[in-house]
């Protein structure tokens, strides 16, 4: 089932679920079921993601970002192996969403030529008041 984000479209191909053992506390059901699971985009290689989103990934992902260009979240949160399934498709969509967003554009301003008066005035003023404190 694909993936929507937005109006991006993830097919199935590009994702890859491998279900391993989670670590930490769980008795028994730790060692026997492989509830935790790594999934792996191939976020590079996708035809739905333009270069400029591709780009924002990259930075967004960090060091689950890997050499070949794949984004990897690994999940083992919860006991259940669909659940962290769920939640490990959820940050890739939050992941993926924030890419989407093209950060605005900044415009550069100038200090008016009024607020450097004020500023040097002050500044003088401030100067005469500490002059005043010295002994003549």
């Amino acid at each position: 089932m694909p993936l929507t984000i937005g109006e991006v479209e993830i097919q199935d191909w590009e994702l890859t679920e491998q279900f391993v053992r989670a670590s930490g506390p769980g008795g028994q059901n730790v060692n026997k079921v492989s509830s935790a699971v790594e999934l792996r985009f191939e976020a590079e290689r996708s035809p739905s993601l333009p270069d400029p989103v591709k780009r924002r990934l990259r930075r967004i992902a960090g060091r689950r970002w890997t050499k070949d260009g794949a984004l990897v979240i690994q999940v083992s949160e919860e006991r259940s192996q669909a659940r962290n399934r769920a939640v490990a498709r959820e940050r890739l969509a939050e992941l993926v969403a924030r890419a989407l967003v093209a950060p605005k554009k900044r415009i550069p301003t100038r200090v008016s030529q009024n607020q450097k008066r004020k500023r040097v005035e002050e500044k003088r003023k401030r100067g005469e008041v500490k002059a005043l404190r010295k002994d003549p």
